[in-house]
């Protein structure tokens, strides 16, 4: 989103109202250069990597029309080849024009490095105590804003080209469609720095020392007291462990994917049964000669098989682990992605197995998070895969990490009723479909059901594809119960949590009405309580701090 400066004096046409008249809040300590409330530009080939697929496309035009020269000069046997009767190079040699073609080629660069000086020159960044906040644009100004209170997360992309040359680019993850703010380029330290800084002014840590000053600034005998014992904490702490650089170093994965292993889950997907049908449909024009098959199918098969190999590559490398600012996922073979969401972030978990894993015991995760762009984007949903494939000690592991609030005891008893239960197992405590209503859901009826149990709302379904959604009554929007006229008939019932948009779906259906309207009344009486003691916004700040700061 464009947001106008308001308040501020309006500088010339081409020119930047003055800094001074922003109020901005002071910053805390930060470890980067680049967090300290002042406008810095970017890494200096920031234009060059932004532009890098126009001058492949050029490179790629120049190459398609010298490459008989080009194979000459590396081939020097091969003179006599064929070449293009309107070579531009001869053109030019045959004409006299070289110096001509020199300075035209000259002047091309100079033109593109101008672009490329100003396109840097004009674009900024800064961060504040308040918020992320970048400018560009030569003749068009563009002001975007990240609040820092409304961060969703911060994410790391290292393309390829970008990691060979030391660099990496941050996108501020925002709460809406399209609030993403992007630094792009920074050089990789820099880049984890910045990372930091952010998500540690996004935290509640300032808010705690905020209220620590105020308390010892106001002459609070007890406030004073914490003051000080705190900071000699902290001295006998860096004195005996050294400088805190947790948030700077790579944290062990609590969980290892073999290579072998992801790509055999994508070999027993639908997917790959798609790619099979496809392929034989090939297979079987060309035996039939039937032209028209081989025309559509064989374009289908090769995107699709570059779809599954972008895929593969994508999930190579992965990598989960907690820190302090939250939980860091790190993904792709080429182009590196390093996620960390904050906790409180995660709106839904889905874990599901699909029947042909059954055999192995492999489980996937997926979540709904604010990305700050469209449901159906390819990188949201990439990146809504927080385990792509993992055993059942796996996904205890990633549970563990996406939802503090359970025990153990809460997630074992997951796995139990959950994702294995049925209402065939007595005791079950799901509320699932009737009887007078299976043939609604011949297969899963058993399965299909619902069971509040806080700080979550638990969503049962499928037999030949068991899935289990968590819904953390702290971020549920809202919920429903709704019926159709076979519903009225047959006194059943829907009940569908609603959570931001994701891949990660709410809804439930084909249960008792009775058992859905009790669910109902108890989870909209449990998630005004859950909300109410929520505090993981302020995730690194003390309880008090907290209740002082919203007291006030």
């Amino acid at each position: 989103m464009s947001e106008p400066t308001t308040g501020v004096p309006q500088a010339r046409p081409g020119e930047i109202a003055p800094d001074a008249v922003l109020p901005r809040r002071a910053i805390a300590e930060v470890r980067s250069p680049l967090s300290d409330g002042e406008w810095h530009r970017l890494h200096p080939l920031t234009p060059v990597l932004r532009g890098g697929l126009f001058l492949i496309v050029v490179t790629g035009f120049v190459v398609a029309n010298l490459r008989d020269r080009i194979i000459a000069l590396i081939f020097p046997g091969f003179d006599d080849w064929e070449s293009y009767e309107q070579d531009p190079v001869d053109y030019v040699l045959t004409n006299n024009l070289v110096l001509v073609a020199g300075l035209v080629v000259l002047g091309v660069l100079l033109l593109l490095f101008a672009i490329f000086w100003l396109s840097w020159r004009f674009h900024t960044f800064r961060i504040t105590g308040d918020d992320v906040e970048v400018r560009s644009g030569v003749f068009f100004r563009t002001h975007r804003r990240a609040p820092l209170d409304r961060v969703q997360g911060v994410n790391l992309t290292r393309p390829m080209v970008a990691r060979l040359l030391g660099t990496a680019k941050l996108e501020v993850v925002g709460a809406g469609l399209d609030a993403n703010v992007k630094l792009e380029y920074l050089s990789t330290a820099n880049a984890e720095a910045v990372r930091a800084d952010i998500l540690r002014l996004a935290s509640g840590r300032r808010l705690a020392e905020a209220q620590e000053a105020r308390a010892g600034a106001s002459g609070d005998a007890p406030g004073r007291t914490r003051a000080a014992a705190g900071i000699v904490s902290a001295g006998i702490s860096g004195l005996i462990d050294g400088v805190d650089d947790a948030d700077d170093l790579e944290p062990a994965s609590v969980v290892h994917i073999p290579s072998g292993r992801l790509i055999a889950s994508h070999l027993l997907s639908g997917s790959s049964l798609w790619l099979l049908a496809l392929i034989g449909g090939v297979i079987a024009g060309a035996v039939f000669a039937t032209p028209w098959i081989l025309f559509t199918l064989v374009p289908m098969v090769i995107a699709f098989g570059a779809y599954w190999f972008r895929k593969i590559t994508r999930a190579l490398r992965y990598s989960i682990a907690p820190t302090r600012s939250g939980v860091r996922i790190t993904f792709g073979l080429f182009t590196t992605i390093t996620e960390t969401l904050p906790p409180g972030r995660v709106h839904a978990v889905e874990v599901y197995q699909p029947v042909l894993w059954r055999r192995f015991g492999w489980w996937a995760i997926r979540v709904n998070r604010l990305s700050g762009r469209s449901a159906s984007d390819s990188q949201a949903l990439q990146q809504a895969e927080v385990l792509p494939v993992g055993t059942a000690a796996d996904a205890v592991q990633v549970l563990r990490l996406l939802l503090p609030a359970l025990d153990d005891d809460a997630i074992a008893a997951l796995f139990a009723d959950g994702l294995l239960g049925s209402a065939r197992q007595p005791g079950d405590p799901f509320a699932t479909t009737p009887r007078r209503a299976r043939w609604l859901r011949p297969l899963s009826w058993r399965r299909n059901g619902a069971l509040l149990a806080p700080p979550v709302l638990l969503l049962r379904h499928g037999v030949l594809r068991r899935t289990l959604v968590i819904l953390p009554l702290a971020r549920l929007q809202s919920a429903r119960i709704s019926q159709g006229p076979v519903d009225r008939a047959l006194r059943l019932a829907n009940l569908t949590g609603h959570t931001v948009l994701g891949p990660v779906s709410g809804s439930l259906g084909v249960i008792d009405r009775d058992d859905a309207l009790d669910v109902w009344e108890r989870t909209a009486a449990a998630v005004v309580s859950a909300s109410a003691a929520d505090r993981s916004h302020r995730w690194d700040a003390s309880s008090e701090a907290v209740e002082k700061e919203e007291t006030a």
